[in-house]
């Protein structure tokens, strides 16, 4: 999956005028942003390269060359190398290989990280909001800024998060991303409502990574 293609553009203009019809009812900011990945995690495509590199390689020898250690040191490196190659394009192989708390922290780092690049945190009444989506990964975040931290707990901010992600598994992500907007702006309206100077401070384009 790639982030330029995961929401068509019929969808791409559902969520950005989700993110208006909320903004015109509260003074957060509401982004949404799609990445590729998080990491390229190198060291799972390596692990990968030698485990399954190996493997092909033993299989190979033992059928084709009666078990020659001769024979197995060429295609072990061969291996090696094809399937490194294979898993750094690989999202399923790279999950395989690499713990689910390496890649749920490599999704924080990097949600965190574009909380800032895309000027969350500059809001005038810190009231940011980050839908984070990284598709290699599976993985959703929703970061929120300090000046809202106190109004949507983070218990409720991974429920969100949660909902999403079962959309995108039911392959419903624009009505889950959309319905989780929604249910966020609300939380918002109530306490951040909408100023008579209010003006939108973000794009509510999708932004893709």
């Amino acid at each position: 999956m790639k982030a330029d293609t995961f929401f068509n553009e019929e969808e791409k203009k559902a969520i950005a005028a989700t993110i208006a019809e909320v903004e015109q009812k509260t003074a957060g900011e509401v982004a949404v942003m799609v990445v590729d990945r998080s990491d390229t995690y190198p060291e799972a495509a390596l692990l990968a390269g030698l485990c399954l590199g190996g493997l092909s390689a033993l299989l190979a020898s033992d059928f084709f060359f009666a078990d020659s250690l001769i024979a197995f040191l060429p295609l072990q490196a061969a291996g090696t190398i094809l399937f490194f190659l294979i898993a750094r394009t690989c999202p399923a192989l790279l999950r395989l290989f690499t713990p689910g708390g390496r890649m749920e922290s490599k999704v924080a780092q990097r949600a965190l990280l574009a909380f800032y690049e895309e000027g969350l945190h500059q809001t005038r009444d810190n009231t940011g909001v980050l839908f984070f989506l990284s598709l290699a990964e599976h993985k959703v975040w929703v970061l929120a800024d300090k000046g809202i931290s106190a109004k949507i707990s983070p218990e409720t901010l991974l429920a969100f998060a949660g909902d999403i992600a079962t959309g995108i598994r039911k392959k419903q992500a624009c009505p889950a991303l959309c319905q989780a907007i929604r249910q966020a702006g609300a939380i918002l309206a109530r306490h951040f409502p909408v100023k008579p100077d209010d003006r939108n401070e973000l794009s509510n384009e999708l932004i893709t990574g």
